[in-house]
């Protein structure tokens, strides 16, 4: 009896490793930052004039990130390629090449001519001043 029972324990346990290493798999075949929406990670600040949006891009530089604004859509995308230097041969590559896109949805108007990005330490920081018909105004109370 004692036999039977450590078989099937035995037997399920082997069942959970195989789905456990099918599901790994499949996350390894999609690539280490396969992520519709959610890459790159973001923080969008309001600062009452502007809007912040500061997105982590480790790895890449300038000429791999582009930048689009239509109406009040902000466009990101980019890609990482990962080469050997020239002269050099690869014998471990854990750092995948990807591509990605993003899309923000602004809360309000920007001034298209008045949008501003920096990429330093691998996040990037685009300033998009609002429209100023949107911005906050200071409504001065007279006394009568």
């Amino acid at each position: 009896m004692f036999g039977n029972d450590f078989d099937t324990t035995l037997r399920l346990m082997d069942q959970l490793r195989r789905q456990v290493d099918r599901a790994f798999d499949e996350t390894e075949r999609q690539g280490p930052l396969h992520r519709s929406t959610s890459y790159p990670p973001s923080n969008l600040y309001d600062t009452g004039t502007a809007f912040v949006i500061e997105a982590e891009l480790p790895g890449l530089t300038d000429k791999d990130v582009e930048i689009t604004l239509t109406q009040d859509v902000l466009g990101l995308s980019g890609q990482r390629q990962v080469d050997a230097p020239e002269g050099y041969s690869v014998h471990r590559q854990e750092r995948a090449p990807f591509r990605f896109s993003r899309s923000y949805a602004l809360p309000a108007k920007v001034d298209p001519e008045r949008v501003g990005a920096v990429l330093r330490d691998g996040v990037l920081v685009i300033t998009l001043e609002k429209a100023v018909e949107v911005k906050p105004r200071r409504i001065q109370v007279k006394a009568s």
